[in-house]
């Protein structure tokens, strides 16, 4: 089992002056083997299907990849001695960086998704450095004693669990200072394997704007909507902001006041979706949801209200949360979860301002919200709503045969 846990750090002056410089230097060489990549990319990549029957041949060159860009250190310490202060694994978890995100760029992740070409990290846009090889007896009561910067006095706010060891140490900078993030294994903890989803160990999901998420049980969540609440302050500030002379010492007050003010929705809205996928995960349930195509609809009129509400944050820590206590989120296929009746599967046609359902075949009226988000359940679970068409039914309304159980009392 692998957990993470971040502690407020409270460096010493002189040793944020360090951190500072380290980071610095190592975004200094990120780029340095960034642009190594991309200028043997570009001299050596071909048009598949127009070769040019003229063109430049460069000098031979080795590809660069994590091990050469690696070993390429040594001759870094000897031409910059500077960079011999900097722990040598540090510099070497810097070049891994490098890798992923190029690889990431052409190969693509586990599941073949791309990501975007690389981008060069301006100045102050290196904001980490790992320790990839930490130790529990860095510890030593208040302080954690990091690879030549010393011992760092740390706010213990929770004790490392029994029997967890500790395999990195990460430490950032943000807005309000500098944290220290432990990943802790514990390889003793069984991964438990999640039983098959049935109707009765699911719960069904829809997530929304006017409401952040509906049970299939009718209960739902407020949206919170922090970035709109904070949104008069943050006018205010970056008006200030934009009145202040680039470079000026004004201006970098302003930069942080706006940085802090962003870091506090951050918070607030993380607060909320571990609150909402603990209580959640608390009823024991596999949990299902629409798979939406989030970076879609974030383009759409929508956008800023689907960005403050993070339903992709929110379903990440939702898969995350429900593996490690054995259940397992299941993502369905949207199409007809709000269009289709949960009680008998006739086609209700809805626009989007139509936020309630009413059946002209089984009678069944609900919200909206709570209908897809039976429909999303029953789909998880393979068993769609299904009827069949009779003469004679128990209402004397043809193609239905009973209402569901969940309807008779209502």
């Amino acid at each position: 089992m692998r957990i993470a846990y971040q502690y407020k750090l409270r460096p010493s002056a002189s040793q944020k002056e360090l951190l500072d410089r380290w980071l610095e230097m190592l975004r200094c060489q990120y780029n340095w083997l960034l642009a190594e990549r991309f200028d043997w990319y570009e001299q050596n990549r071909s048009p598949v299907n127009a070769c040019p029957l003229v063109c430049h041949l460069p000098e031979l060159k080795e590809q660069p990849n994590y091990y050469n860009q690696k070993r390429s250190l040594v001759a870094l310490k000897q031409n910059r001695p500077w960079y011999k202060d900097i722990h040598s694994q540090v510099l070497q978890d810097m070049v891994k960086r490098v890798h992923l995100t190029f690889e990431r760029f052409l190969k693509g992740d586990s599941s073949g998704k791309r990501s975007g070409r690389p981008r060069f990290k301006g100045k102050g846009r290196y904001r980490s450095l790992t320790f990839p090889q930490a130790s529990l007896t860095w510890i030593e009561g208040k302080y954690i004693n990091l690879p030549k910067i010393g011992p760092v006095k740390v706010i213990w706010h929770r004790p490392i669990p029994d029997g967890f060891t500790v395999k990195t140490a990460t430490v950032s900078q943000k807005a309000d200072g500098w944290y220290l993030t432990l990943s802790l294994e514990d390889t003793s903890v069984p991964i438990a394997s999640p039983d098959t989803p049935t109707v009765e160990t699911t719960i069904g999901i829809d997530m929304g704007l006017s409401s952040f998420l509906v049970t299939d049980s009718g209960k739902d969540v407020p949206i919170p909507q922090h970035y709109r609440k904070a949104e008069k302050k943050l006018k205010r500030l970056q008006r200030s902001l934009s009145r202040k002379k680039k470079g000026s010492n004004r201006r970098k007050k302003a930069v942080k006041r706006v940085a802090k003010t962003h870091l506090k929705v951050f918070r607030q809205r993380k607060d909320f979706h571990y609150k909402t996928a603990h209580k959640l995960l608390s009823q024991r349930k596999h949990i299902a949801h629409e798979n939406l195509n989030i970076k879609g609809i974030a383009k759409s009129s929508f956008a800023k209200s689907t960005l403050d509400a993070g339903w992709g944050t929110f379903l990440q820590i939702l898969s995350v949360k429900a593996a490690n206590a054995g259940l397992t989120t299941i993502a369905v296929n949207p199409s007809g979860t709000t269009q289709n009746c949960s009680g008998c599967g006739t086609k209700v046609p809805k626009t989007i301002q139509d936020r309630w359902h009413s059946c002209h075949v089984c009678g069944l009226e609900l919200s909206r919200d709570h209908n897809a988000a039976i429909n999303i359940k029953h789909s998880a679970v393979g068993h769609p709503v299904e009827y069949k068409k009779a003469q004679d039914t128990p209402d004397g309304i043809p193609g239905v045969t009973e209402k569901p159980a969940l309807y008779a009392s209502a």
